[in-house]
């Protein structure tokens, strides 16, 4: 027994959350994603893969396959 006034609370506070439409500083949170990593354009080294060939054509010899 008791439970039911815990069961309305959590009710109550379900439905405010569900029907809420809290206001969002969207420049706020522009900033804070802007600032945690700066983009370059190019993609972070540290999912770079040591065992993919090289790109530049350059510096890789060419291979010929018989």
């Amino acid at each position: 027994m008791g439970r039911g006034r815990a069961k309305a609370k959590q009710t109550k506070v379900a439905r405010e959350l569900k029907y809420s439409s809290p206001t969002m500083d969207l420049d706020a949170l522009q900033r804070e994603i802007g600032s945690a990593a700066p983009h370059n354009g190019e993609p972070d080294d540290d999912y770079a893969d040591p065992y993919a060939p090289v790109e530049d054509d350059d510096e890789a010899p060419q291979r010929r396959y018989r």
